[in-house]
């Protein structure tokens, strides 16, 4: 049986050029980049050449970016570090109730450090209302975390407004941009945002390797305490394979084929419509469909199908896809996006599923999964009304 994935979301397949570049740094450049001899020097040029491909990337100074091992690292370390820096110009942070958990669990741990924590509430599109934050925002605020776009429903949220009104304000401000990175042009300074985390194995790259672009005057002590690596703002030995890998994912996607894959993630979406529709299938698609949402992100509710069952059962037949953020994967709760968007008490909660889309997805994928989630759902409503 061939297997089909449609869980990007979560993670992604490394490219071809990624593993051929990781597996030439590995065998030839294994030196420690912080060590001043032939093989540490060779190690810190690839780390060089890597950050400035990265900078570049997000319109950033090279010296800007903080190599972490991945988003989670990168989420925990801007918004800790910064509350503890700041608390003594206020002591009030602004997020919205649908970020990641590398972004709400911190936020929840500073709660009960005294922090007082505002969760912007969503629409049923995942969209915050812009009058919502400047309600929230006031003097005693130090940080704004908020993502660029979700990762359970391809929701974007409005970054350059809401850094626009941070010009002139104390506060400092910081964005997930893991599910958009590779998907939308970014521009740190057109957007004015002061931190951003990023994972490479979103974007085809390796596991396990992210970063945190820190503008420059933006100043906390570092998260991880040990050597002086990362000019003295992240300890730890470097992995130049990494990097050179996540460099390399990031040459592949030019602005032109971020453009294509939206263009061709949305079509998909439309062909699964289409086969839900002509086959009577009763649907609602859970958050925005539009061409400008995250398109590699399309969840849908199926009235009357357990989520889990649709799951499992789809897994059987060969397909990949999640109930919900990989992050929850083993967990029993229902998705707080969800559960934002639409309430405790909706059905959607539990009767939901994300597909996710990829670079290596093909339009024959989608055909296939198509006319087997059809299959499924009827007869699992047929079960079920039996």
């Amino acid at each position: 049986m061939d297997h089909i994935y449609l869980d990007n979301a979560a993670t992604t397949p490394m490219a071809k050029k990624v593993i051929e570049t990781m597996t030439t740094q590995m065998q030839s450049d294994f030196g420690n980049a912080s060590s001043t001899h032939w093989f540490g020097r060779n190690a810190r040029a690839v780390m060089d050449d890597s950050r400035a491909v990265l900078a570049k990337s997000i319109n950033a100074n090279p010296n800007d970016i903080v190599i972490t091992s991945g988003a989670t690292e990168a989420n925990n370390t801007a918004i800790m570090q910064t509350a503890h820096a700041r608390a003594g110009l206020g002591k009030h942070i602004i997020t919205t109730a649908i970020e990641h958990l590398s972004v709400l669990k911190p936020m929840a741990q500073l709660e009960k450090e005294g922090f007082r924590v505002t969760y912007l509430p969503v629409n049923e599109e995942g969209e915050i209302s812009l009058a919502d934050f400047d309600a929230a925002l006031d003097d005693d605020t130090i940080l704004v975390s908020i993502m660029m776009g979700n990762n359970e429903v391809g929701s974007r949220m409005p970054i350059q407004q809401i850094g626009e009104r941070l010009v002139d304000h104390q506060a400092w401000f910081h964005t997930d941009a893991t599910q958009a990175f590779g998907l939308l042009d970014i521009d740190v300074d057109a957007l004015h945002v002061d931190m951003l985390s990023v994972s490479a194995h979103k974007i085809n790259g390796p596991k396990g390797i992210g970063f945190l672009y820190r503008r420059t005057g933006i100043n906390f002590p570092p998260f991880l305490r040990g050597g002086e690596q990362e000019m003295k703002r992240r300890a730890g030995t470097e992995n130049p394979p990494a990097v050179a890998g996540f460099a390399e994912a990031v040459r592949l996607i030019t602005s032109q084929e971020k453009a294509d894959r939206q263009a061709k993630y949305y079509g998909f979406k439309e062909q699964i419509m289409h086969a839900l529709k002509a086959a009577g299938v009763d649907f609602k698609v859970n958050g925005p469909l539009k061409p400008d949402a995250l398109n590699h992100v399309f969840n849908l509710w199926l009235p009357g199908v357990s989520t889990y069952a649709l799951q499992t059962n789809l897994d059987l037949a060969g397909f990949a896809i999640s109930g919900g953020s990989a992050c929850t994967a083993g967990s029993l709760e229902p998705s707080h996006v969800l559960t934002a968007m639409y309430g405790a008490d909706s059905p959607r909660v539990a009767e939901s599923i994300r597909v996710s889309f990829g670079a290596f997805n093909t339009t024959m994928d989608i055909v296939q999964f198509s006319d087997a989630l059809v299959k499924i759902v009827n007869r699992l409503r047929k079960k079920a009304n039996a």
